[in-house]
């Protein structure tokens, strides 16, 4: 039955506030977990709360029920109180009568921002909790669209986002992204950039030393990147003119000393957070000049690796090791950039990677941007805000190229180097599916399910398919045995058995055969079957030479294949002496050798 507009305020309050107070008892845990089960609050055929009509009247007034009993308990109690477990236990309720279709389906969000809003950074940590374990029945649960939810969703976590410090919190800041991918689906454009703009809002700062043309004297400009960055020359000694010994001795360009690298490794930030600034020559050459300088360095310099969580909590006291938090020396993404600090930081190992993946990122932007990739045609096709006035020359992209790879082998050489760049490599590589998606506007992951109509003939289909049928008879006797048509009855196999009805293939026939498949095009067979051809033949020849040129095997190489074997001019080198042996020519099989080969 359901309830007019003037009684619907005084029914509704109440009603919610006696289950808050009821739900005391049925939850006796004073944590988030487990949820509040609503079928206990109730009693036999006891509705959770009356229906309201009209629908506008009815989410207006749960929602001002519900806010009138939130705020009083946000503005008494704090978050380790017991008793606030009655806001977990409001939202829980809430949720119940969403589920139920008697208030808004975002009722439990907007709610949940309240709270989140209400609180310090240090109580967010425990509030969002909630949101991370009910995620699934906010989402599911509720009738109606789900487009309310989502912008709820979305003005919540960036409001929070807005509030947290990637520098001091990134595991928090980690925890909200985590929650909002799970929230939409793979591939909602909410998440996506498609104007494709840089976070040129990342300045980093430093103290910039310049020497004065006139007394050779430094002067500190303690001033931002962005205020210093079109300097041109930077601080460099005095140039001379080498002489004839020192060309001669010198066979190899000196590294930059730490204080005239300092301001031009940090340049490289700038660089970093908007790379369109690389169109212009003038600032990409300056930038191929500090990543050379940088990675050149960093070979330089001793390393040093920071001791693990582990290692740091067996050096700590017992007190310490009970509140310990394996995620509070997490990766800091924001380094210090004072002089004094500059040459430590140079030997960090975990810093110095932190700076050649930002290069490695970088230099994958402008590999995009060659002629050969702008030729392709998802480039072609691809959304205008994608697409960039700009092409990188053939010599550009060779030294793009060269530095990538002297990049790539360097952090295979670090700690379990090779492992670490496994990783950078498989994330980098997946970002360019990304990036390929995002310039093919963003199509669509979903299919449309398939009809139930379409799925009954398909599986009456595929039943009739594997149902065993009779055994057909042959349509006539193959051509290679039609000989045995006018054998006499008995005599059949000492026929086949005759040398001239078979002929022994030899191992040069295999070798023969992986040319010739070598050769076929691959618009023209698939290249798995090709492959299959190819070690198939391989194995029948060697099974062939084992025969009687069980030898020639230690010329056998998986690189060069079959055809190893019978190369001419190979000669054995003993493993001890090193004399070459005389060439072994291959000798061919007998005729009275041949036999039928299974």
């Amino acid at each position: 039955m359901a309830i007019s507009a003037m009684s619907s305020e005084a029914c509704f309050g109440p009603r919610l506030n006696a289950l808050v107070q009821r739900a005391r008892a049925v939850k006796q845990e004073t944590s988030i977990d487990p949820p509040l089960q609503i079928p206990a609050l109730l009693k036999d055929n006891e509705p959770l709360v009356e229906r309201i009509e009209p629908r506008d009247l009815r989410e207006l007034t749960a929602e001002s029920a519900a806010k009138s009993i939130l705020y009083p308990i946000l503005n008494s109690t704090r978050i380790n109180d017991p008793s606030f477990v009655d806001v977990w236990n409001l939202l829980d309720v809430v949720q119940g009568c969403a589920d139920r279709d008697l208030c808004s389906n975002q009722l439990v969000l907007l709610l949940a921002e309240e709270v989140l809003d209400s609180l310090s950074i240090a109580d967010c940590h425990v509030a969002f909790n909630y949101l991370e374990s009910r995620r699934e029945a906010i989402l599911s649960g509720g009738t109606g669209t789900t487009g309310s939810k989502e912008m709820v969703i979305l003005r919540t976590c960036n409001e929070l986002l807005r509030r947290l410090s990637r520098a001091e919190d990134p595991v928090f800041c980690g925890r909200v992204y985590v929650f909002l991918f799970q929230s939409f689906p793979l591939g909602h454009k909410g998440s996506v950039n498609l104007r494709g703009e840089f976070h040129v809002g990342n300045v980093t700062t430093f103290e910039d030393f310049i020497v004065s043309e006139q007394s050779g004297d430094l002067v500190m400009l303690d001033a931002p990147t962005s205020q210093v960055e079109d300097v041109k020359e930077e601080a460099k000694p005095e140039e001379t003119k080498p002489t004839e010994a020192d060309s001669r001795t010198e066979e190899k360009p000196s590294t930059m000393d730490i204080d005239t690298l300092y301001p031009v490794f940090w340049s490289l930030q700038h660089s970093f957070s908007n790379p369109p600034r690389l169109f212009d020559d003038e600032k990409f050459k300056q930038f191929q000049t500090a990543l050379e300088a940088t990675l050149a360095k960093f070979k330089e310099v001793p390393k040093v690796i920071q001791s693990g969580p582990s290692a740091r909590k067996a050096g700590s006291s017992t007190s310490a090791d009970d509140s310990y938090d394996e995620f509070a020396n997490a990766f800091n993404p924001k380094y210090l950039t004072s002089r004094d600090l500059f040459k430590l930081e140079l030997s960090d190992v975990a810093f110095q990677r932190h700076v050649l993946v930002q290069a490695l990122i970088l230099i994958d932007f402008l590999l995009t941007l060659t002629g050969t990739a702008k030729s392709k045609p998802y480039y072609e096709n691809a959304q205008q805000s994608m697409k960039y006035n700009f092409t990188l020359s053939e010599e550009d992209t060779e030294w793009a190229l060269g530095i990538k790879n002297s990049i790539a082998n360097y952090l295979q050489d670090g700690p379990d180097g090779k492992f670490y760049y496994r990783v950078v490599d498989t994330v980098l590589s997946r970002d360019k599916n990304w990036v390929r998606w995002k310039m093919d506007r963003c199509q669509s992951f979903t299919r449309q399910r398939v009809p139930a109509k379409m799925f009954l003939e398909s599986k009456g289909g595929a039943v009739a398919a594997v149902t065993s049928k009779k055994d057909r008879k042959p349509g006539g006797v193959p051509p290679a045995l039609r000989f045995l048509a006018a054998a006499e009855p008995g005599k059949g196999l000492a026929q086949l058995r005759q040398r001239g009805q078979f002929t022994k293939p030899s191992p040069q026939d295999y070798t023969a055969r992986i040319e010739t498949t070598d050769q076929e095009p691959p618009t023209e067979a698939d290249p798995r079957e090709l492959n299959e051809k190819i070690t198939s033949s391989t194995w029948r020849g060697l099974r062939l030479a084992s025969q009687n040129q069980l030898s020639l095997f230690d010329r056998f190489n998986h690189a060069n294949g079959l055809k190893s074997l019978f190369q001419p001019g190979q000669t054995r080198t003993e493993d001890k002496g090193g004399e070459p042996q005389p060439e072994q020519t291959v000798e061919e099989p007998r005729a009275d050798e041949q036999s039928i080969v299974a």
